[in-house]
């Protein structure tokens, strides 16, 4: 009960949520009288993965196809193939988002790399600010569908689901999310008159355009089809990925340099530390709700509930929608699948589907 309200009133006053996952778990282990050697051994546990070691790889790779250059050349080929339309521009935001999901597997990643781009040009265009960065914030949360995904491998590392699998199954639902945004953008295209844009389109340009867009095409077939043909392990396609950016921008777009390497590599430890500190308390956490019997006392109550696994998972998207309001996403898989993980086997679903 004290683990439950230190959460609320932390995550109310408006604490950020590695820091509301840490003091909460530290304070029930010395309220349980436990040894203080815990909080640092269940935080290096929660870290202890070699497959975590490819969350920092895929951000480098994105942030390295980012400094070369790669976002303005999606961008580019996006408006050649449906900026003309009226609000066009809203349809090129939303499928350079999914380009830049198959690299950056970030949601935030995409919205500072294409937001910096698209939201100027359409404010410039009639389109209003608060439409333009509504549009790019939303279209942001399909990158952590469209592989490769750091979600996807969290939550792999945590239920030994394959990443693999992980990855091919978000290809679908990632492609209906923008298929739905677009249709939603249309309606508002049409009730707000947004304006059609008078771009000329040659064959010439829509040539040049794909081609120096294929880089970026081809960089999520090569970590998708590396680990699903068994070529690399995620981690080593992480590595791979970078290895790939690094080849782009030096000799292909020959537009990073090297004293760029270093504010990248900066940036890049900054990103992975957040993320990292974050998956160290949340594991701390989920230890304690584990220790608590909390998982099963749960699964108990919703199995005496009902025992429609169709009923059970209607809820739980109820609740993870509820928490993706209050938490960010890494969090909420790190404290929600200890939790529902033993839920779902007991009820014969899918560790994958769930996923």
């Amino acid at each position: 009960m004290l683990i439950a309200l230190i959460f609320l009133f932390l995550l109310l006053i408006g604490v950020p949520i590695v820091f509301v996952l840490g003091i909460s778990g530290s304070v029930s282990i010395l309220q349980a009288d436990l040894p203080l050697v815990l909080i640092p051994q269940r935080m290096f546990v929660g870290l202890n993965s070699f497959l975590l070691i490819s969350v920092p790889l895929f951000i480098l790779a994105g942030n390295l196809m980012d400094a070369c250059g790669i976002t303005s050349r999606i961008v580019d080929f996006s408006n050649m193939l449906i900026g003309r339309i009226r609000g066009g521009l809203s349809y090129v935001t939303l499928v350079a988002m999914d380009f830049s999901s198959g690299i950056t597997g970030a949601g935030a990643a995409d919205t500072a790399a294409i937001g910096s781009v698209m939201i100027p040009v359409m404010v410039k265009e009639g389109y209003s600010p608060e439409y333009a960065a509504g549009l790019t914030a939303v279209g942001a949360t399909v990158g952590p569908i469209i592989p490769p995904s750091i979600a996807f491998v969290i939550y792999g590392a945590m239920t030994e689901v394959s990443i693999a699998h992980l990855f091919l199954a978000g290809f679908i639902p990632g492609f209906m999310f923008t298929l739905a945004l677009m249709a939603v953008a249309r309606y508002y295209a049409v009730k707000q008159n947004h304006p059609i844009r008078v771009i000329e389109i040659t064959w010439r340009g829509f040539f040049r355009s794909f081609v120096e867009a294929i880089p970026a095409l081809v960089m999520p077939l090569l970590i998708l089809g590396g680990i699903l043909t068994g070529v690399f392990t995620p981690t080593e396609a992480a590595g791979a990925g970078v290895f790939y950016s690094l080849v782009v921008g030096f000799l292909i777009y020959r537009e990073l340099k090297l004293e760029r390497l270093w504010p990248i590599l900066k940036e890049t430890a900054i990103m992975s530390g957040g993320i990292m500190l974050l998956v160290a308390n949340a594991s701390l956490f989920s230890w304690i709700l584990t220790a608590e019997g909390i998982p099963q006392k749960v699964a108990e109550g919703i199995r005496y509930l009902t025992q429609n696994p169709y009923v059970v998972l209607f809820w739980i998207n109820l609740l993870l929608l509820f928490m993706g309001c209050i938490m960010e996403t890494l969090a909420t898989i790190i404290i929600l699948v200890p939790v529902l993980l033993p839920l779902i086997k007991s009820l014969g679903i899918d560790p994958l589907h769930f996923g």
